[in-house]
């Protein structure tokens, strides 16, 4: 079953500030192959939203990885995933816990 995809205000500021990096930082190749990986995620969180670990059991977080410097956190029901944060791997874990409340 594939679900709808709703993004958060947060998720969707982060990952406006990741593409406008990449398009200032890096090569059309490398900002392709993010934007294809990260459909590629979705597609496969919109198919099988279970297939990635949950973080937070109690709050039914879950994430996957698009790239070793980028998580994706959601949540989702029976009709829509919901993604809730963006997350950059090298930043201080600390600041993670604020993006996913």
């Amino acid at each position: 079953m594939s679900r709808e995809v709703k993004i958060s205000e947060n998720a969707e500021e982060k990952l406006k500030n990741l593409l406008i990096y990449l398009i200032e930082n890096w090569s059309k190749k490398v900002q392709l192959n993010f934007i294809k990986k990260l459909n590629s995620s979705i597609n496969l969180i919109r198919s099988n939203p279970l297939m990635f670990p949950e973080i937070k059991k109690n709050a039914k977080i879950y994430k996957c990885v698009v790239t070793k410097q980028t998580t994706l956190f959601y949540k989702f029901d029976a009709k829509t995933i919901f993604i809730i944060a963006f997350f950059d791997n090298r930043q201080d874990p600390s600041k993670l816990k604020r993006s996913l409340k």
